[in-house]
């Protein structure tokens, strides 16, 4: 597997990973019919990461300041895997490259402002990788087959390993 910076040739392939992540309405806060635009907005606009096996893009994700100004030290991600390549380590590959790259582009933390508490696995993945559940928002999150469920909010220092 291939980790690298996104070109835009690879909007195409990262379209189709949004498009099948978001229509489970199980993880992300999108519409499940969001449109071309949302998703330049809110995820080409930072220059995605791409993971490719065979040249073909498996999974994405982005990092961008969690807030502006007083607080764009600490950073933010969002992460999307193909389903057809669940299970297969992608997102802890992705994970680790991008507390790298957090460091790298000299952020002090990072923080994930919602992580829906019924996605065991990237609640499990994000605790071996050294994140901590910081605070939980009751309620924050419409599953389609749970209803209102919680959202955690998750941390990890990046200056003290």
């Amino acid at each position: 597997m291939d980790i690298r910076l996104s070109e835009q040739s690879d909007a195409a392939g990262i379209w189709e990973i949004f498009q099948q992540v978001i229509a489970s309405a199980d993880s992300y806060v999108f519409p499940q019919d969001a449109d071309q635009a949302l998703f330049q907005k809110h995820w080409m606009k930072y220059r995605p990461i791409v993971a490719t096996e065979n040249e073909q893009i498996v999974g994405s994700y982005i990092i961008k300041e969690n807030q502006m100004g007083l607080g764009n030290h600490i950073a933010n991600g969002s992460y999307m895997v193909h389903p057809d390549h669940h299970g297969k380590g992608i997102g802890k590959k992705l994970g680790q490259h991008s507390l790298e790259l957090a460091r790298a582009r000299g952020f002090k933390a990072m923080q994930f402002n919602i992580v829906v508490a019924t996605n065991a696995p990237a609640v499990a993945l994000w605790k071996k990788l050294g994140f901590r559940i910081i605070g939980t928002t009751p309620k924050a999150f419409r599953h389609p087959q749970h209803g209102y469920v919680d959202a955690h909010i998750m941390y990890r220092d990046l200056q003290h390993d």
